[in-house]
């Protein structure tokens, strides 16, 4: 029996973190309803101040709306488990303090579009949005879609696109194959693992890795397999997540990479020269690019550093990785506004909604930093040159590298199981233990911690 998370029974006590948590991260006290300025309140839960910041600008754009709405903002961040359960029981405690808007990133999102959560959430059709027009209108990448669907209706989309591409050192592919053009880095490591191995012996060769670590390409191996880790109420090991254990024994026993875990300093270190062997690359979104490799590059302009040196290319296999998207409490009393602000937060294509900003970075001015967004058609209009990328059209790659997505093998289990899989699999590959074994103690870990079988 799969364990099902019932919110009546926890309610109370998840209440006395609500408010905990709530009272020290909100912007201004209040409720949903009225503020004592008169205008009527939009209560706004996220766990990063990026949607906060969001609003800034719409009110910016939209003085109508600033005169009439006063947005409470709560952010509470995911370190140590704190947002979900704040956010959980606000949402069950209903009333004038609940949620109006509240995010949800990729590693628990279906908990609340068609998990446990799922019921609070209103759909975009309710808000007012013509959903099938403006998603055609705006080219949104189907994975994103169907995260965020519950059933056929659909219940959240995000802003940023997170579809992966290959990043990689434009110094080390001329080296070893002559060229570093994406047109031809991307038939080399692709598509196909087979195609990866080779060109990790062609740079093995050459005394360069082709990844720093296994967990570069479980991203990869995760979000392309064909179902996740429940199907029909059961635990199941889809036969790519399963090949990872090969995929990982095979890269450390060949020496293809440095073996660092992705998030600890080796790895960042390899992103500036700094490890045992350079690497070929990454697997990544743009926000990998912006928010991670940039700042570990040893740089901030080309020449310094690997700043520069880099490219992006389609990947061995279609995959996405990360992303947030809004959702609207289908119990609020200010519904019309709520649907307004989403829409022009996920779905306007114009060069006044958020995601022309965010994609050209001009959302606080000029000179901001650019990321590939939900939108292909704001993409297909914007500026996506990055001189980390040696002045490559970024958005060349991630726009197909989105269509290339899967969003239809995700559980709201996901984070838990992922995290007991990995330190199963650093074990097999260390040689602890048999690969037989490995599994084995992965579906008992899984039963223990999560009651899943």
């Amino acid at each position: 029996m799969m364990k099902r998370r019932l919110f009546s029974a926890f309610v109370v006590g998840c209440a006395l973190i609500a408010l905990v948590f709530a009272g020290c991260k909100k912007s201004e006290a209040g409720a949903s309803g009225s503020s004592g300025g008169g205008k009527q309140v939009i209560n706004l839960w996220s766990f990063t101040d990026e949607v906060p910041k969001m609003v800034d600008k719409y009110k910016e754009l939209h003085p109508d709306f600033a005169q009439k709405y006063d947005v409470k903002v709560t952010i509470i961040a995911t370190t140590d488990g704190a947002y979900q359960p704040a956010l959980d029981a606000a949402l069950a405690g209903g009333g004038s303090g609940a949620p109006d808007i509240y995010t949800a990133e990729a590693a628990f999102v279906l908990k609340y579009t068609q998990g446990d959560a799922s019921s609070f959430a209103a759909t975009y059709a309710s808000l007012g949005i013509n959903v099938a027009a403006e998603l055609k209108a705006a080219d949104i990448a189907q994975y994103t879609v169907d995260i965020g669907s519950r059933g056929s209706d659909l219940v959240a989309l995000g802003y940023q696109a997170t579809g992966g591409a290959f990043i990689y050192r434009r110094s080390i592919a001329k080296d070893v194959w002559g060229t570093d053009d994406p047109a031809v880095i991307k038939g080399k490591i692709g598509p196909g693992w087979d195609k990866f191995f080779a060109a990790a012996a062609d740079l093995k060769a050459k005394g360069y890795g082709i990844v720093s670590s296994d967990g570069d390409i479980w991203h990869a191996v995760e979000n392309s397999s064909d179902k996740g880790w429940i199907v029909d109420g059961k635990f199941y090991i889809d036969p790519k997540r399963e090949a990872f254990l090969d995929l990982s024994k095979r890269l450390k026993d060949n020496n293809y990479h440095n073996d660092t875990q992705d998030w600890q300093d080796a790895w960042f270190a390899d992103m500036k020269d700094a490890g045992a062997k350079k690497p070929l690359g990454f697997f990544g979104p743009a926000w990998l690019i912006n928010y991670v490799m940039a700042g570990n590059s040893g740089g901030s302009k080309p020449g310094e550093g690997t700043y520069g040196d880099w490219a992006v290319c389609e990947p061995t296999v279609g995959f996405f990785w990360g992303g947030t998207w809004l959702l609207a409490n289908k119990d609020s009393k200010v519904k019309d506004a709520v649907g307004e602000f989403i829409k022009w937060v996920t779905l306007d294509y114009s060069e006044t909604g958020l995601q022309y900003y965010w994609a050209n970075g001009t959302l606080n001015g000029p000179g901001g930093t650019k990321d590939t967004v939900g939108s292909g058609t704001v993409m297909s209009k914007s500026n996506g040159t990055l001189d980390f990328l040696g002045g490559q059209n970024m958005f060349e790659a991630f726009v197909p590298a989105g269509q290339f997505a899967n969003g239809r093998n995700l559980t709201q289990y996901d984070e838990s199981i992922n995290n007991i899989w990995r330190g199963q699999v650093r074990e097999y590959t260390a040689g602890n233990k048999s690969r037989d074994k490995t599994i084995a103690d992965f579906k008992q870990q899984v039963a223990d911690n999560l009651d899943i079988r």
